[in-house]
């Protein structure tokens, strides 16, 4: 895109992308988290609207799953949480549920947090249970598979590990099949520094693990 609103031709520099063969049989599940492609052309200010350009971030994902990928889909990599806000990242997913119902064997699963809830609006954990819910409940009903991502707002409102064995508890008693659980440092956001209630990264292990372990017929990864 120029800066006059047009379009002109680029050509990459340098030795092709290497391309991968399609049909490659994969001995794990692998997911993608695959971004979304923006529009260039949409006249707004992208720190507070989203505009998606939905044709072409459809059709990168029909490109994965031709890889054999799985998409994760909606996720901090969609921007999810840094411009891509609750609302388009449930019409992304749904989109992308769309399409995979086109492609035998593929494979999608969708980020569930609290990003709805404003950090600086959660109370207490029974907030961050109903933020969660939520978003669990929307997805669901499209027929989605769960990613539960971590929560900036539970990072927040967390007094010690059990606040986290009781929230991580609540949801995966009732989600409807396996999930997978999504966890970054504060290296990657600071939000979440003393996730799972300590800043020691091996105590912290034993925390999730634990939560894996109690509930494990509900974690798939």
């Amino acid at each position: 895109p120029t800066a006059a609103g047009g379009l002109e031709n680029y050509t990459v520099r340098g030795t092709a992308p290497v391309r991968p063969a399609a049909g490659v049989a994969f001995n794990r599940i692998a997911y993608s988290a695959a971004h979304v492609v923006a529009d260039p052309l949409a006249a707004i200010d992208p720190w507070l609207q989203c505009a998606v350009d939905w044709d072409a971030t459809i059709a990168y994902r029909q490109h994965l799953w031709s890889l054999g990928l799985g998409v994760a889909e909606a996720m901090d990599t969609a921007q999810r949480g840094m411009g891509l806000d609750w609302p388009t990242s449930l019409e992304l997913i749904r989109r992308s549920l769309d399409a995979a119902r086109d492609v035998p064997g593929a494979l999608v699963a969708s980020g569930c947090g609290t990003d709805h809830l404003p950090v600086e609006s959660a109370r207490g954990i029974d907030d961050v249970i109903r933020a969660y819910e939520e978003q669990m409940a929307a997805i669901e009903k499209l027929g989605g598979k769960l990613i539960v991502m971590a929560s900036r707002a539970l990072a927040r409102v967390a007094t010690g590990p059990a606040d986290y064995e009781k929230v991580y508890g609540r949801i995966l008693s009732q989600a409807r099949q396996p999930v997978v659980l999504h966890w970054l440092g504060d290296m990657f956001d600071p939000a979440l520094a003393g996730y799972w209630g300590t800043r020691d990264l091996d105590a912290a292990m034993d925390t999730a693990l634990g939560i894996i372990a109690a509930h494990a017929s509900k974690v798939d990864g």
